[in-house]
């Protein structure tokens, strides 16, 4: 005989439970592809921690840039310290010899050493400053340049071809790498359209008077 199936009758004052209807069960679910939606309260105190943690940042980086800048300005500062210090030490060794030649006795140096003595003297500090950035400028020959040199008078060209040109030299000019610390004060040459007697030769304005 086959098997009867029994349904289990709920006991009489016992209530059976409710079992929620399938469409509830799908609406309690989160719908694929919806974020939840984060609580008023932790959005602010996760963003008051952001905010403080990049401050922190920014406070570091002005940190690390205003000690860069001032290690920075210090190595320049100490470059050029003992760039100077070279030049005066230079500078200190001309001084030297100018005192040696000072206290030559004149009874018994001639005109001539003396003449040389002074000449290696110029040499020296000539090369002094050149080492230290400092170059002489003699436009001697050379077209007149109103940016390196002063045109202090004019004199007759022997030739069309050395019209605006410099004819003699004054006074040195200097520079000091681009920077022009002096002009040279010149004679510039003019063609007037005749050839002019021969003038004596200017004096040299290096030489020591």
């Amino acid at each position: 005989m086959g098997k009867k199936h029994r349904t289990t009758e709920p006991e009489p004052g016992v209530e059976a439970p409710e079992l929620p209807a399938p469409d509830a069960v799908d609406a309690a679910q989160p719908e694929p592809g919806l974020a939840l939606v984060e609580p008023v309260e932790q959005a602010v105190q996760r963003l008051e921690r952001e905010v403080a943690e990049w401050k922190d940042r920014a406070l570091r980086a002005a940190a690390d840039l205003d000690n860069f800048r001032k290690r920075m300005f210090r190595d320049r500062d100490e470059v050029h310290g003992r760039g100077q210090a070279e030049a005066f030490a230079r500078i200190l060794d001309v001084i030297d010899d100018l005192a040696r030649v000072a206290h030559l006795d004149p009874e018994q140096t001639t005109a001539a050493a003396l003449h040389e003595g002074m000449l290696q003297i110029e040499r020296k500090f000539l090369k002094a400053l050149e080492t230290a950035g400092v170059e002489r400028v003699d436009p001697a020959g050379q077209p007149f340049d109103p940016n390196v040199a002063e045109a202090v008078t004019m004199l007759p060209a022997p030739t069309a071809e050395q019209d605006h040109t410099v004819g003699a030299v004054f006074q040195y000019g200097y520079r000091f790498k681009q920077t022009l610390l002096r002009p040279a004060r010149v004679a510039v040459f003019e063609w007037r359209g005749e050839t002019p007697p021969t003038p004596p030769p200017p004096a040299d304005p290096g030489a020591v008077s």
